[in-house]
Order: C-alpha cells, then sequence, then structure tokens
C-alpha cells in the first residue's frame, strides 16, 4: 500500500511540475521569516494549477490511479481468492510456516489451516515466545517440543505436494498481512483427544475443526 500511495504522489507531483514549469515557477528556499509576508497568493495558485492538472484526466484514469493493486493486501481468506494465487515462494520464515501448517492442519479446512497459522504468528508477537517463526516452530527440545512432529522421530519430509501447495499459499498470505480473525488471539492448540493440564489455566477461544484454541488470561491489576 506505501508503494501505491507513493505511486500516486509521484504522478500527481510529475504533472504539476509539467503543469507550473511552463509558468517558470520559482522553487527556492525562503530568505526571510517574516510572519506578514501574504503566503495565501502563491498557495491559492498552486492548488488551482494542481486542480486544472487533475482535470486533464479521465475518470477511468483517475479511477485506476486510485485503486490499489490486486493482491497487495491480502483479504480474508477464501479458497477462490487462494486458488487465485500464484504458488506461494519466501524465505526461510515462510518456509517454517508453511512446514507447521502442513503438519498440523493440511487434512483441515481453510480455516483449519488458518487458525494454526494465527497460533503461530500470535506467539511471534508474544514476549513469552521466540520472535521468529522458525524459533517458534522448533522451540523446545527432543523430549518437550512445541509441536510434536518437531521431535517425534519421524520424517518431516514433505510427502504430498499437492497439498503443501495449498498450505504455502495460507502462509504466504498470512505472513503478508491477511487477518487474524479466527482464534482471538490464541497462542495454544490442542485436538479434542486430549486434555492437557496446561489448558485449565487458560481462555479457551473458539473450535476450529479438530482444534480447539487457547490464549492466556488477561491480568488485572490488584488493589
Amino acid at each position: 500500500m506505501t508503494k501505491f500511495i507513493g505511486k500516486i504522489v509521484a504522478i500527481f507531483a510529475f504533472a504539476l511540475c509539467a503543469q507550473l514549469g511552463a509558468a517558470q515557477a520559482e522553487v527556492t528556499v525562503s530568505g526571510s521569516n517574516d510572519p506578514t509576508i501574504d503566503i495565501d497568493t502563491p498557495l491559492v495558485s498552486m492548488l488551482s494549477g494542481e486542480r486544472d492538472t487533475l482535470g486533464k484526466f479521465s475518470a477511468a484514469q483517475v479511477s485506476k490511479l486510485m485503486t490499489p493493486p490486486e493482491g497487495s493486501t491480502p483479504p480474508s481468506l477464501t479458497a477462490s481468492w487462494l486458488a487465485a494465487q500464484p504458488a506461494a515462494q519466501g524465505g526461510a520464515q515462510f518456509d517454517c510456516l508453511a512446514q507447521v501448517i502442513y503438519h498440523e492442519a493440511r487434512g483441515e479446512s481453510l480455516k483449519g489451516q488458518q487458525a494454526v497459522a494465527e497460533v503461530v504468528l500470535n506467539r511471534v508477537d508474544d514476549p513469552a515466545f521466540p520472535n521468529t517463526v522458525c524459533g517458534v516452530v522448533h522451540q523446545g527440545t527432543k523430549r518437550a517440543c512445541q509441536f510434536s512432529w518437531t521431535c517425534d522421530g519421524k520424517s518431516d519430509a514433505i510427502a504430498n505436494r499437492a497439498s503443501y501447495a495449498r498450505v504455502a499459499k495460507v502462509a504466504r498470505a498470512m505472513m503478508d498481512g491477511a487477518p487474524r480473525s479466527l482464534t482471538d488471539g490464541a497462542t495454544f492448540f490442542h485436538t479434542p483427544a486430549v486434555r492437557p493440564a496446561w489448558s485449565k489455566r487458560f481462555v479457551k477461544t473458539t473450535r476450529v475443526g479438530s482444534h480447539i484454541f487457547y490464549r492466556k488470561p488477561v491480568r488485572t491489576a490488584s488493589n
């Protein structure tokens, strides 16, 4: 979005300079700080020139300039939107997020996959956890890891490339800023088949597919 706004500003500035250049507009550093100098006249003149310049653009051109580039900000995820996206790519942090979605939720619905991604990204933002995706995913030891697939002794190789391609798009969209709208800030989850002791200490936020999600309770100051 920043690049898009910059593009509009640059176009307007170029058009304005072209308009005022013909009149040899003087652009200099002021040699006086006299507060009594009337700045209304040059300001009005400048704005008038900008208005006249913008008036030369057709309605279609103005609409095109003011429309953000498609896909610049990921929307709430839908199957149709994801299907239209190119194959997902990225660096190490993207790879780690795609892998955790694949191993934890490749058989889940799109919402189930998004919810797992939210937990990882929420942890990255939480000072109690590592501040990178890979740090969160691989936190722990061989005896006590945060995500069981990272220390279960089994191969972590991607066996289903089609499934990985789909979850990779989810990972890419979530890292690019798609809304975390499903888990209400959750930083933990488990399947209904188990009931870990820690679940009693946290606030249940929702259930999405085969996972139940939790966040830390909000602490209030005691009197």
